[in-house]
């Protein structure tokens, strides 16, 4: 089963509001990783993307943030930089570090309080508890404002929650671990990729039955309100060498994780992002680069993974049921 901090040099750290059901998660490596990204969906709140992509000067980043607050959950951004900067990590420059800090932030607002937001002084909060334990999942950090199935209108939505999933992937020189954590709070259906199986998403509570995308039910239109309100947002990390583009190519390919997971995926009204962080501290064929394409198709098999765990260990919050909450499980 596994998870993000079988990555050795990843940590993860968690902040919430309980009350205002928001908050931020930290994928901290102080050391700095090969980082990349892939934005699918089209309605993204993201910082820093522009700079991971191939052809950009800086080559790694210090850590990514997984946020709660939509566009305002951005804010927690700064309080992961001070900490890092603080401790002496991040791109140097001339006049001091410049900690590169990514993020990405899911729409929360619709449940819980919506002035109370994941900020500054909560990224620092992530910092201070990040560890390399293994990080509890469902409602935490950036997952316990998450929902689900929002296709049909927020009174079929379920909640949604933070997952995570690690393999290992074997080759001449040794093995290497990748692995992943995410954040679901999608418009579509969560379902087990094995099956097909709808295990949250659009539920009708009083015919105590699945109603959405999943059941093989299309909605004629978005919504009213929902425009923007969902997104899922993961971290792929692994301990293989790889470069810049090859960072990118992985990121891209785990998106299929989400396709599989998810139905459907990368639409007009989610912000899907995979960031993608390579420590390199492990090599397959010795110094040389992993095969992109076989950590790629591991990357997409945890992240599908990880989806499915975020909703198993979700509990229900908000008026929202969860798997178990609904008798689900």
């Amino acid at each position: 089963m596994g998870g993000i901090t079988d990555v050795e040099g990843v940590l993860v750290g968690h902040a919430h509001d309980a009350a205002a059901l928001t908050g931020c998660t930290v994928i901290m490596v102080p050391d700095g990783a090969v980082v990349g990204v892939d934005v699918r969906g089209s309605a993204p709140g993201t910082r820093e993307t522009d700079l991971m992509r191939p052809g950009n000067l800086v080559e790694k980043a210090q850590a990514v943030v997984l946020s709660g607050g939509s566009a305002y959950g951005l804010d927690a951004s700064a309080g992961v930089m001070e900490y890092l900067e603080e401790k002496g990590y991040g791109f140097p420059t001339d006049f001091g570090r410049v900690p590169i800090v990514g993020s990405a932030v899911i729409f929360d607002l619709d449940i819980g309080d919506p002035r109370r937001r994941p900020d500054k002084l909560m990224g620092r909060a992530a910092c201070e508890q990040a560890s390399a334990a293994p990080s509890p999942e469902g409602n935490v950090g950036a997952g316990i404002g998450a929902t689900v199935g929002k296709s049909m209108g927020p009174q079929y939505a379920m909640k949604g929650g933070l997952g995570t999933a690690g393999r290992k992937l074997a080759g001449p020189s040794g093995e290497v671990v990748v692995a992943a954590l995410v954040v679901v709070n999608s418009l579509g259906d969560v379902v087990d990729p094995a099956n097909g199986t709808v295990l949250a998403g659009a539920f009708d509570r009083q015919a105590r039955q699945f109603v959405g995308p999943g059941a093989g039910r299309l909605p004629a239109r978005q919504p009213e309100g929902m425009a923007g309100a969902n997104t899922t947002i993961a971290v792929v990390a692994t301990d293989a060498i790889l470069n810049k583009e090859g960072a990118n190519k992985v990121a891209a390919m785990a998106h299929d994780g989400i396709a599989r997971a998810i139905l459907p995926a990368h639409t007009m009204f989610d912000g899907d992002t995979v960031f993608c962080l390579a420590t390199g501290r492990k090599g397959l064929w010795g110094n040389r680069a992993a095969d992109v394409t076989s950590v790629g198709a591991l990357a997409a098999e945890v992240l599908s993974e990880a989806i499915t765990r975020a909703v198993r260990a979700a509990e229900d919050a908000g008026g929202y049921l969860s798997m178990a909450g609904a008798k689900l499980a």
